[in-house]
């Protein structure tokens, strides 16, 4: 299958990082992060211990924020740093392996630096969580630099387990060999094989390797020189991000709207990952870079629940909390000469854009996919065919099975971040995300219903109902016999008042 052309648009403001990928013209994938959003799970510290709580098998550790954050004796892993001496030139105890069992006022004392990371962020008036175990998370890799042990995601069949294994150790003692002048040092430390890294080669695994035992170092380096209570390493940003995930053989251009960060992803990219960083070009056009491919209108379509084919055909996606179906339907295309023509070529659009929307809203977990149903077995194999060969193209994994009895396409994808809409979007107020709301009438006669059983429990001189402005004109004009005859029957008057704010299904009833 010929690769395809793809360029990688990035527009950077100080409140939001927006990055589309596009390929063969036409965008297939959006990433957004929020600097607000941003948390700190990832980051190191070089932290100093503020205080020791012996009674709680803890401590509090300054890492420079506005909380002191919260390391639990549990949480430290010693050595804290394998072969070298800490800043403060006191080297760690050697506990190995989790150190619950030893007090932790024997592991840690006040005024002491400590390496630590952020393993949980700071919720309300809790500081954030910390671990003395680093690790350091790359595209297809997860470096533990204070452990020997080579690990294999539980996800990758086990029987490819040990294979994955061995590669992985030779790699690993090869790049150590080649940073220690051909020697393999005693302890080079671990790594754990994503679930995205069992089809890898051995040239992408050893960039991989190569790019983290570089950010380890750095963050040793940075450890001896700085002072207490300084960040060390950051978990990559969205824009450093594109370089290490995003960029493979096949793009040709990386193209960011600014000079500031063109500058700073060009010397990051330098340094860990030159290949993508002669790919990087400083957008200077007019016109802002996201109209080149119209990526805020396709940003719209990927909110909403219908897909217009080109053929005059539609698909319907419903995201749930469980699952994602995808309705196809024909619409008004009559294009071919026959019905069973006209359904296979809709379902045959139907696959390229299914296997598109799934990038492009970053739909995850299990998804099933309603095809229209087609009589002739070769047409079903044809669609599914294409269907599994554009989800080929997904880097994210996914597994697609075959027509059920009921003539649905059971399939999974990956969650890997929150889907589009997640991260744009919350739940309606007016409909709580149902997606629909009560009429006008019902919801007027569930006021009358509320009246009638408020005026027995209550007597007060008088009820007011507070709704949307269509649920009163209802009461005003189509609905006004109803609500007389209530008030002449529980013996009260009642008031209208209507509130902008409301929607069309809430109403209030006061009591006077």
């Amino acid at each position: 299958m010929k690769a395809p052309m793809q360029e990688i648009l990035i527009n950077w403001s100080p409140q939001e990082t927006r990055v589309a990928l596009v390929e063969y013209g036409a965008v297939q994938e959006l990433h957004v992060e929020r600097t607000l959003e941003r948390g700190l799970v990832g980051n190191v510290y070089l932290g100093k211990v503020s205080r020791v709580l012996p009674g709680m098998q803890s401590a509090f550790i300054d890492i420079g924020l506005e909380r002191t954050a919260f390391l639990h004796v549990a949480d430290i892993i010693a050595p804290f740093a394998p072969g070298s001496r800490g800043a403060t030139g006191v080297t760690a105890p050697d506990h190995r392996g989790a150190a619950g069992a030893v007090p932790i006022e024997r592991l840690v004392f006040e005024g002491q630096s400590l390496l630590v990371q952020v393993i949980k962020d700071p919720i309300g008036t809790k500081g954030a969580r910390l671990s003395t175990q680093i690790s350091i998370a790359g595209r297809l890799l997860v470096f533990l630099p204070q452990d020997n042990h080579i690990g294999v995601s539980q996800k990758i069949p086990s029987d490819l387990r040990d294979a994955l294994r061995s590669r992985m150790q030779a790699l690993s003692d090869a790049a150590a060999a080649a940073e220690n002048n051909g020697v393999v040092p005693e302890s080079t430390g671990g790594f754990i094989l994503r679930t995205n890294g069992e089809d890898a080669s051995d040239a992408e695994l050893a960039e991989d390797i190569g790019y983290l035992r570089k950010t380890w170092s750095r963050i040793r380096d940075l450890s001896t020189r700085l002072p207490p209570m300084s960040l060390l390493h950051q978990d990559l940003s969205l824009l450093q991000r594109v370089l290490r995930d995003l960029v493979g053989e096949d793009t040709q251009t990386i193209r960011i709207d600014s000079r500031e960060q063109f500058e700073v992803l060009q010397k990051f990219g330098r340094e860990f990952m030159p290949t993508a960083a002669e790919k990087l070009q400083l957008y200077k056009g007019e016109r802002p870079i996201f109209d080149l491919y119209n990526v805020d209108e396709e940003i719209a379509r990927a909110l909403g629940r219908r897909v217009d084919l080109k053929s005059g055909g539609y698909l319907v996606v419903d995201q749930t909390e469980a699952l994602t179906t995808i309705d196809v339907n024909t619409g008004g295309y009559v294009g071919a000469r026959n019905f069973d023509d006209t359904v296979f070529k809709t379902n045959l659009e139907a696959a390229q854009a299914i296997a598109r929307q799934l990038r492009l809203r970053n739909l995850g977990g299990i998804v099933i996919v309603d095809f229209i149903d087609m009589s002739r077995d070769d047409h079903r194999e044809q669609v599914l065919g294409e269907f599994r060969k554009q989800l080929s193209r997904d880097r994210v994994k996914t597994t697609a099975g075959s027509f059920s009895q009921l003539g649905l396409v059971e399939m999974t994808r990956k969650r890997t971040r929150e889907s589009l809409a997640h991260m744009l979007c919350e739940p309606c107020a007016a409909c709580n995300g149902q997606g629909i709301v009560k009429t006008a009438r019902t919801v007027a006669y569930d006021v009358l219903r509320e009246i009638l059983r408020e005026a027995r429990q209550f007597t007060p001189r008088e009820f007011r109902i507070v709704s949307s402005a269509q649920v009163i004109e209802l009461f005003l004009d189509e609905e006004s016999q109803h609500l007389a005859g209530l008030s002449d029957f529980i013996g009260k008057p009642i008031s209208l008042q209507a509130e902008p704010s409301m929607g069309q299904g809430q109403y209030d009833i006061v009591l006077l």
